[in-house]
């Protein structure tokens, strides 16, 4: 869920001639428009029986009790503790810390039908400011087992809103043959226009970037990790420089979203 909020944006690059690039209609501040976002196919995937939580889906699996308590986790460059709290048959609450500060908080709540979950969240897991807040709607695509609470199941995200204004803009800046990206949140990053790799600042899940240009409309922003790939996000705008179409591909977890963003 964090990630599909913050989907990775841009820039430009090498392979045109330095005057265009100083007119680059990538250029300014953008705002991701939720109402155009078309979330990944393959579902989420959780499990709450026997008094033990469990995201299948989560890259790398977590496996918790669920009884209000900090546990332990690994692998996930964002928290280091997950915290499951049963309100009711039908809610729970995850809170995710990290080096014992709390960094997201989740209401997860299944409608009376069982047919529809709705996640209120506070996230500040890569933010050096104010948390991102928002809400997300997911349909269920396969009930969990006999027995278990209602949240267990597969459930595919279709909606995301009332998203604050920090999660969903950030701002292009093409200088010469350097490329600035920043965000409300503290992320930033400074490239040259080569495809090269550059330090990605802000984010404890990406340690680098490099990005390329496609074609005259279209730039690739790839993603690492300690150097390896973790999603590519090729991005073109339109003619009239008003409008930013992103496809970004999940390379941990094999999804692919699809959004616009408008310049503001």
């Amino acid at each position: 869920m964090r990630k599909l909020i913050l989907l990775a944006v841009l820039t430009a690059a090498s392979l045109f001639p330095l005057t265009m690039l100083a007119q680059s209609n990538f250029n300014g501040t953008w705002k991701v428009d939720l109402q155009s976002a078309q979330f990944p196919k393959k579902p989420d995937v959780f499990l709450l029986q026997n008094g033990t939580y469990e995201c299948k889906s989560c890259v790398p699996p977590i496996s918790v009790k669920a009884d209000g308590q900090d546990h332990k986790v690994t692998g996930h460059p964002y928290y280091d503790t997950v915290s499951i709290k049963v309100i009711d048959s039908n809610t729970l609450e995850e809170t995710d810390k990290r080096g014992g500060k709390t960094v997201a908080v989740s209401r997860l709540t299944v409608s009376a039908d069982g047919k529809t979950l709705q996640v209120n969240f506070t996230d500040s897991t890569n933010t050096n400011a104010d948390p991102v807040t928002g809400e997300a709607t997911a349909t269920r695509v396969e009930a969990g087992p006999a027995g278990s609470h209602a949240i267990s199941g597969s459930w595919r995200t279709t909606k995301l809103e009332n998203i604050s204004a920090n999660g969903v803009t950030f701002t292009l800046k093409v200088e010469g043959d350097t490329v600035h990206m920043t965000t409300p949140t503290g992320q930033s990053y400074t490239a040259n226009l080569d495809g090269a790799d550059a330090p990605y600042n802000g984010d404890p899940g990406t340690t680098s970037v490099s990005v390329k240009r496609i074609d005259k409309s279209t730039i690739e922003e790839t993603d690492k990790r300690d150097g390896k790939p973790i999603s590519v996000a090729r991005m073109t705008v339109s003619p009239d420089g008003k409008t930013l179409n992103f496809v970004v591909h999940d390379l941990l977890r094999d999804t692919t979203s699809r959004a616009s963003a408008s310049k503001q």
